[in-house]
């Protein structure tokens, strides 16, 4: 077995033992490695380390249960979690809110957003204080407040402020700076919902070069799991931070622009832009 594979099955040992603890000794003796190169290879194809991928599973359970659950503590429980106190020290870098807030539609939290033209149309940008949680396109600004209020129904959205705050400002322009193509790197803030599995797929999106592109069939490959393509076009299409996460650069094997939530033409207006940019 490759090192490759050891690490596919050590995270489905992972994902289907989530309610059990796992030391890095542990998992190193499973995986027939030594805890250093153990955690450098499973970061190395995951973009987090073995803890990180623990809690995410964790915490993919428990927004699923959320949903479905009869109330927040039995969710917490039946996603392996041992008290509910751990969740919510986790909320604010893994859900974004407290499990009640996601629940509810994300109630009480706050999204500023602005709209703005662009070249490949209307976006807009939804930020909560501790990052981005929205960026899509539309042909309009109320199509975009529409899609905004659709994603979170029960949260108090407010119109950018005036003066707007300096950091809303610099994320609207380095938006707009990076699809005008004078600015390919963007590191921007993110305050966003991802299954495990979301997670390894965008992380490996963020490496894709300005003015590139991969398959699905590459990505899927890259992670280990060279049999996920259509998993990862799933991971593609749930994406909420256009550009953030360029899940634009992602084509068919075929060499065809493949599907686009906000449009192919939109798609293939985005990659030629960046690759004319890249070429000056």
């Amino acid at each position: 077995m490759t090192t490759d594979e050891r690490i596919q099955e050590l995270c489905r040992f992972i994902e289907t033992h989530r309610d059990q603890t796992h030391t890095l000794e542990s998992l190193s003796a499973r995986a027939a490695l030594s805890p250093f190169h153990l955690q450098r290879r499973f970061k190395a194809a995951t973009g987090v380390t073995p803890k990180q991928y623990a809690e995410a599973c964790r915490m993919r359970q428990l927004k699923a249960s959320l949903r479905s659950a009869g109330d927040v503590t039995e969710a917490v429980y039946a996603a392996g979690f041992g008290s509910s106190s751990r969740v919510y020290e986790r909320a604010d870098t893994r859900l974004g809110m407290t499990p009640r807030q996601y629940r509810r539609g994300g109630e009480a939290v706050e999204i500023t957003y602005a709209s703005a033209e662009t070249a490949v149309g209307w976006m807009m940008m939804g930020a909560t204080d501790r990052g981005l949680c929205f960026v899509q396109f539309a042909d309009d600004a109320q199509a975009l407040l529409d899609l905004l209020r659709r994603e979170y129904p029960a949260a108090v959205l407010t119109p950018m402020a005036q003066p707007p705050h300096p950091d809303f400002v610099r994320w609207l322009e380095n938006l707009q700076a990076h699809l005008a193509g004078t600015q390919p790197a963007l590191e921007l803030p993110l305050d966003i919902q991802a299954t495990a599995f979301q997670m390894r797929v965008w992380s490996y999106l963020q490496s894709i070069p300005y003015g590139e592109v991969a398959s699905y069939g590459e990505v899927a490959a890259a992670l280990g799991a060279p049999s996920a393509s259509r998993a990862v076009a799933r991971a593609c299409a749930s994406n909420r931070v256009a550009l953030v996460i360029p899940c634009h650069r992602v084509i068919r094997g075929t060499g065809e622009m493949g599907g686009y939530r906000w449009g192919i033409a939109r798609k293939r207006t985005m990659l030629d832009r960046e690759r004319a940019a890249r070429a000056r």
